[in-house]
């Protein structure tokens, strides 16, 4: 905690020893999901996050997603969760909506069960631009999931 003008503040906390993470990955595009999902668990890994308390499950595409995290989200068992995929452009309005839809969907579950979640989920307009992103993206959805599981349990 900080003093801002002799107002409390609270900092970031990115130590993840004992938080509970869930993480949802896409199948579609899955030499770009399984990429973010490394740099993501290598990410939890070096923040503390114990392997014993990650839990990885998959789904077939992006759309999908959001009703995964939200069984997980009831479970009780989680701080935190991460979704983790890649919607690419494609030639018709269909990226859009899975895009759009996908998104909207996390943070429906966020909102409506106080569970913090990290949206991974890349929107590329093409398969080179997903892979150059992975890398940093997976690592900062682990570094936000575990940020909010931290500041939502000081809030009190």
């Amino acid at each position: 905690m900080a003093q801002h003008d002799n107002i409390l503040q609270l900092t970031p906390e990115l130590s993840g020893a004992g938080l509970r993470i869930g993480v949802v990955m896409s199948r579609f595009n899955s030499e770009v999901s399984e990429a973010l999902l490394s740099a993501c668990t290598a990410e939890l890994r070096e923040r503390g996050v114990a392997p014993k308390d990650v839990l990885i499950v998959t789904v077939p595409g992006a759309l999908e997603i959001p009703v995964a995290l939200q069984k997980l989200a009831l479970t009780g068992k989680y701080d935190a969760l991460i979704a983790l995929g890649a919607v690419i452009r494609g030639e018709t309005y269909h990226f859009e909506v899975v895009a759009n839809e996908s998104a909207a969907g996390i943070m429906s579950v966020q909102l409506d069960t106080g569970i913090p979640i990290a949206n991974g989920v890349l929107t590329t307009d093409n398969e080179d631009q997903a892979m150059r992103r992975t890398a940093q993206k997976g690592k900062e959805a682990a570094q936000v999931a575990i940020e909010m599981a931290n500041l939502l349990r000081r809030i009190v």
